[in-house]
């Protein structure tokens, strides 16, 4: 082959023999609002999302996803995360789920698929998963506060481990160590952080729609930040399994 000159020529070069990569569809979106973004530009609702894509979101941006085997993701505003590994079986169900989320605030959803499938990578630690749903927030320092809505789940760092065991347990950890014992979230968590929007799923900043709205908003954070009787508990306790199970 002989060479041709130019700039535009270098550039069909380049294009003509570079390997093209499939991208694998993990997922769909199935709620926008305002603008969340991802590898190939906008994306919409029904818009497949892929592995190794890093979905972002506007200052008032809010995706909500959901994956093959049925787990449900919310991306609040300011966020930024990457579908890091997704390993899919026959079974319908995944061998490995991986998020990598860098800043913003999420809320979490699981699927079906069993416990250790599921990982969830912050710049302060790794939250494990055990049947849960819980809502976390990753600070532009790093910083990670995880509160746990149903379930359980875990969150090791350079500090250690804790454990979240109670609906409402809140642990706030930092980069490179420094994690709290679990404690009920309240208002003084976000003064904590630094940042009255880091939780706007609970504040009720941002309203979810479906399986990802049942905590409730403002209301939920501040029945959190009290001792909880038996006929208030419903604040934290989902629906029943027919409505979880539905993401629209």
């Amino acid at each position: 082959m002989f060479c041709l000159r130019g700039a535009a020529l270098i550039a069909f070069c380049a294009v003509t023999f570079s390997p093209t990569i499939a991208a694998e569809p993990v997922g769909q979106a199935v709620q926008i609002r305002t603008s969340v973004s991802g590898a190939r530009g906008p994306i919409a609702v029904k818009d497949p999302v892929y592995k190794d894509e890093r979905i972002s979101t506007s200052k008032s941006g809010l995706g909500q996803f959901v994956f093959q085997d049925g787990t449900k993701l919310a991306v609040g505003w300011g966020s930024s995360v990457v579908i890091d590994k997704f390993v899919y079986d026959d079974a319908k169900s995944v061998k490995k789920l991986t998020i990598m989320a860098a800043k913003g605030t999420f809320r979490w959803i699981s699927g079906k698929s069993g416990h250790s499938a599921y990982q969830i990578v912050t710049p302060a630690g790794t939250i494990g998963v055990r049947g849960t749903a819980f809502d976390f927030y990753v600070g532009r320092d790093g910083t990670t506060a995880v509160v746990l809505l149903s379930g359980a789940a875990s969150f090791c760092g350079a500090g250690g481990c804790r454990q979240l065991t109670q609906r409402c347990d809140c642990v706030v950890a930092k980069p490179g160590g420094g994690i709290s014992d679990p404690r009920r979230v309240s208002r003084n968590t976000l003064k904590s952080l630094g940042n009255a929007q880091a939780l706007p799923f609970l504040s009720g900043g941002q309203r979810l729609s479906g399986a990802l709205g049942w905590a409730g908003g403002a209301a939920a954070l501040r029945r959190c930040s009290r001792r909880i009787s038996n006929a208030n508990r419903k604040l934290c306790n989902p629906p029943p399994s027919s409505s979880v199970n539905q993401y629209r």
